[in-house]
C-alpha cells in the first residue's frame, strides 16, 4: 500500500494553537524544535573566547568558499577581503548558521526551501554591504572607518534615566 504525504501519520508537527495553519506549522517547524538540536552552537562574535573564535573562523572560511563557488557569487556580492568587514562577516555567519539549521535531521524538506527563499534577500544585503565597503571598485581592500558612539554624552546620560514611555490617559 502506498502512502501519500496527505496521510496524517507521516508528519508529527507541533500545534501552534487552536486555529493553526498546518502548512505554516510545517514550514516553521524549526521554531518548535527543542534547544540543543544537531545544528551546533551559534555564537555572538563579541562573546567568543579565542578557541571558539578560531573554530568559528575556520568553519566560516570553509563555508564561504563553498557558498561563493556553489552560487557563483561575484566580488560585488562577496569581496576577496570579506573577512575584514564585520558587517559582511555578520551576514555570512548568519547565512552559514541558517543553511546548517535548514538541513536538520528531522526536517521533511521545508528547511532548505525556506533557506533558498530567503537567500536572494541576503545576497542583496551582501551586495549593499560590499558596495558600501568600496573594495571592489578600488580593486583593493579599503579599511572601514570605525565609528564608535559615546555613551558619556551628558544629554544621553540625562535621557537614559528619564521615563519615555507614552501613557494614554483614559
Amino acid at each position: 500500500m502506498m502512502h501519500s504525504y496527505d496521510d496524517g501519520e507521516q508528519f508529527e508537527i507541533p500545534s501552534v494553537g487552536e486555529n493553526d495553519d498546518e502548512l505554516t506549522a510545517q514550514l516553521f517547524r524549526s521554531a518548535f524544535r527543542p534547544p540543543g538540536g544537531a545544528s551546533g552552537v551559534t555564537y555572538r562574535w563579541r562573546d567568543m573566547d579565542p578557541q571558539q573564535a578560531e573554530s568559528a573562523w575556520r568553519a566560516l572560511g570553509a563555508w564561504v568558499r563553498w557558498f561563493v563557488a556553489t552560487y557563483q557569487l561575484t566580488t560585488s556580492v562577496v569581496p576577496e577581503c570579506w573577512w575584514r568587514h564585520p558587517e559582511i562577516v555578520a551576514e555570512l555567519y548568519a547565512l552559514q548558521r541558517a543553511e546548517l539549521a535548514s538541513y536538520a535531521a528531522d526536517d521533511p524538506g521545508f528547511g532548505p526551501l525556506a533557506f533558498h527563499e530567503r537567500l536572494p534577500h541576503a545576497v542583496e544585503r551582501l551586495r549593499i554591504h560590499t558596495r558600501t565597503a568600496g573594495c571592489v571598485g578600488l580593486q583593493a581592500h579599503k579599511e572601514p572607518a570605525l565609528r564608535i558612539l559615546t555613551s558619556e554624552d551628558p544629554a544621553f546620560l540625562e535621557w537614559q534615566v528619564e521615563h519615555h514611555q507614552v501613557v494614554a490617559d483614559f
